[in-house]
């Protein structure tokens, strides 16, 4: 029996033409091709309920002027290579739908529900979500179900994630459902990674990072990767940002093993040294061009080695990640930039402090609080409270005129958020007090960039601050720098 579709004929020339035009306006019949006629002109299946007599009166002048166009009907369609082709939800649910009745079960909304609408792929392995296939009819079926889902997917591993544990490792709980090897390759912006999936974290949400990282000159520079992983932001800080050497903090045993092996991968072995500790006890310091704090929720436990890090002749930039609430009522104390001296600000500025090496405080207390450097203290007394948070006025373009800590003007962005602009202030002027406290002598920050990376819901934002922070020169100096050495 011949089937019949409803179509449009036009000459060769203008074919591409109607069909732009009918896909564009929901009037091509996509299940099926275009098909080429005996005497050279070419039709188009349509949906004929979308095409009125009106319209294809009036289709020739619309399209092409100049081309002719008649109805007709198309006999023996062949179908369209998107049509033919099933996507691998439906072929999930076909081959899992053929299982379940198999097995003398009944199929219901229920489990189609709990089938996974998304999934990470690494090579051969695909990592499920932890809301899928949470029916209890699914473990009735194990394995056959791992080994259909499998097929379907086409892959031959198949691992499900959990939630991330909180042993100080962030050690994602994932389980393997399908095969005896965990570890899996994967590769990203040219970089080639492998990592075990149960035991190491891989965030391909951070991609748009690793490709900012990616795009800067770090040319002859020495970075220091506080919380590496398995080499996230170390190998694009080697590979593509061209750093001389990378200096990479971590202290997970299996994101170390992942490391030494992508360092190798990468042959990048040579640039790179692995600290394989507690960046805390970290005894490096003055050597760093710029420093990557990658650690969420907070990398502020790390802002005191990174300011010991620095170079003291000319500092660097730090990249700061935080994540950000936009609900007042859960942001940290530390984003009141009008109460820096006191509350639970007061007590994180003095835990940070107690962080930095002893021999940078001890000094004898002044008038002056002990977590706020004698310049500090004397630059906002003699001021008129004046600081890098209140002294800005609004520039054009909507830019931020502003005095650095030393005095000297600059033009800084504003941001979308003003809770971004709010904490990156806060974290610019803290670590400046601990970079002044360590130094004892005045320096300056200045707020590059913030980044935003990612949002969670709900109204939490992942944010990058890309701080400079550089030693001030002594005609910058708005007090004398020998208030830091008095005792």
């Amino acid at each position: 029996m011949q089937r019949e579709v409803s179509a449009i004929v036009t000459q060769a020339q203008f074919a591409q033409q109607y069909r732009q035009y009918l896909e564009t306006n929901g009037i091509l019949d996509s299940a099926y091709r275009l098909q080429k006629q005996p005497d050279g002109s070419v039709a188009l299946p349509v949906l004929c309920s979308k095409l009125s007599q009106l319209h294809l009166l009036n289709l020739c002048d619309i399209v092409a002027p100049g081309s002719t166009c008649t109805f007709t009907q198309m006999k023996n369609p062949i179908s369209s290579k998107k049509s033919s082709v099933k996507s691998c939800h439906q072929q999930l649910q076909e081959e899992l739908f053929e299982l379940v009745k198999l097995n003398g079960l009944l199929w219901n909304d229920q489990l189609t529900h709990d089938l996974p609408q998304v999934w990470k792929r690494h090579g051969d392995m695909i990592v499920l979500n932890e809301g899928a296939f949470q029916a209890d009819i699914w473990k009735t079926l194990e394995p056959e179900v791992w080994m259909v889902v499998a097929n379907a997917l086409r892959v031959k591993r198949i691992a499900k994630a959990g939630r991330v544990s909180a042993d100080g490792f962030r050690t994602p709980k994932v389980t393997l459902l399908l095969g005896d090897d965990a570890w899996v390759h994967h590769i990203d912006n040219g970089i080639r990674y492998t990592f075990d999936v149960t035991k190491c974290m891989f965030s391909s949400g951070n991609i748009t990072e690793k490709l900012r990282i990616s795009s800067l000159d770090c040319t002859g520079e020495v970075v220091v990767d506080l919380y590496a992983g398995i080499g996230y932001f170390t190998l694009p800080f080697l590979m593509h940002a061209g750093a001389a050497f990378v200096h990479a903090c971590e202290w997970n045993p299996h994101a170390v093993a992942a490391l030494v092996k992508n360092l190798e991968l990468n042959k990048m072995s040579h640039r790179c040294r692995i600290h394989k500790s507690d960046n805390r006890q970290l005894l490096l310091r003055n050597l760093a061009d710029r420093v990557n704090l990658g650690l969420i929720p907070s990398s502020e436990e790390g802002w005191p080695i990174a300011c010991q890090l620095l170079r003291e002749d000319r500092g660097g930039i730090l990249y700061i990640h935080h994540n950000i609430s936009l609900y007042a009522e859960n942001r940290d104390a530390a984003f009141d930039r009008k109460n820096l001296d006191g509350g639970p600000c007061k007590e994180q500025q003095q835990n940070l402090t107690a962080m930095l090496p002893a021999s940078c405080t001890e000094r004898t207390k002044s008038d002056s609080d002990s977590t706020t450097p004698a310049f500090t203290y004397s630059f906002k007394k003699g001021a008129a409270e004046e600081s890098i948070l209140n002294s800005r006025w609004k520039g054009p373009d909507n830019r931020l005129k502003v005095k650095t800590n030393c005095g000297t003007p600059c033009e800084k962005r504003t941001f979308t958020h003003p809770e971004w602009q709010t904490w990156a202030e806060s974290v610019a002027l803290r670590i400046k007090n601990l970079l002044e406290t360590l130094h004892k002598k005045p320096w300056r920050t200045n707020i590059l960039h913030i980044e935003h990376v990612k949002s969670y819901a709900p109204h939490i934002d992942h944010v990058v601050l890309d701080l400079e922070c550089r030693p001030c020169d002594e005609n910058e100096y708005p007090v004398s720098p020998a208030l830091f050495t008095q005792r």
